[in-house]
């Protein structure tokens, strides 16, 4: 069928692109060690504005004693569950969302999923750099093209994820809007790093804009070191 449409990183820092990113969830959490975004030395609000900038000062800072450990990826449930019902997992979802539009598309059916991804081409966010695949049952090519959280589950854990519900952690690790198909190595490069300590080749601007409208949309906070970084990049942005 043819169709076209670480905590070890949080502990040294704490981790799209694509800037269509509307309608995002809001969950409420109850984190025990958070201050306000005026403290800890946050520079005051009286430079260059943005609604990115505007996400940032609502964001809790978290001293570094405060970063909760313990992170286990089982408690985010497990890997690309069908958390929307229609029928196929979280990656397959988002390859066919990724995937180039002007290029051929393979797809087929599996189950109760009608869009089990085989071949495409896609634009990596982060390189900038195409990536076609003819072959995506292969493991190597499946291991070339990931799916990547743009808030790391262990950055989000760390930042106030612990507090959550079961639920809540699985809904977070399967949000659409926090995914992105990206090159394999590169992806491993980053691991659960975030801005402002690790940051793609391209399109910074719209990584560390995505990356604290997802904070902002889960209520998480941001390490003391990584609030004055992650300022300064998007005050750059502006």
């Amino acid at each position: 069928m043819r169709v076209s449409p670480v905590l070890s990183g949080l502990l040294a820092a704490t981790t799209l692109l694509l800037a269509g990113c509307t309608s995002w969830p809001s969950i409420t959490l109850h984190p025990s060690s958070v201050s306000s975004p005026d403290q800890n030395g946050s520079p005051e609000q009286n430079g260059p504005s943005s609604p990115a900038l505007e996400a940032l000062d609502r964001l809790p800072v978290i001293r570094w004693a405060d970063l909760a450990q313990g992170y286990q990826r089982a408690d985010f449930g497990n890997s690309w569950l069908d958390t929307d019902g229609n029928g196929c997992n979280q990656r397959d979802d988002v390859l066919l969302r990724d995937a180039l539009p002007d290029r051929e598309l393979v797809v087929t059916t599996q189950g109760g999923c009608d869009h089990d991804v085989l071949a495409g081409t896609w634009l990596d966010p982060y390189t900038g750099q195409e990536l076609t695949f003819t072959d995506l049952k292969d493991r190597t090519q499946s291991q070339a093209i990931q799916i990547d959280h743009v808030v790391s589950l262990s950055d989000a854990w760390a930042t106030g994820a612990w507090a959550w519900t079961p639920q809540e952690r699985i809904e977070f690790a399967n949000d659409l809007d926090n995914l992105l198909a990206v090159d394999g190595p590169t992806n491993q490069a980053k691991s659960d790093q975030g801005p402002p300590f690790w940051l793609p080749e391209v399109n910074r601007c719209r990584y560390v804009e995505h990356y604290v409208r997802v904070k902002d949309a889960y209520g998480l906070g941001v390490s003391v070191d990584a609030v004055a970084g992650l300022r300064r990049l998007l005050e750059e942005c502006v």
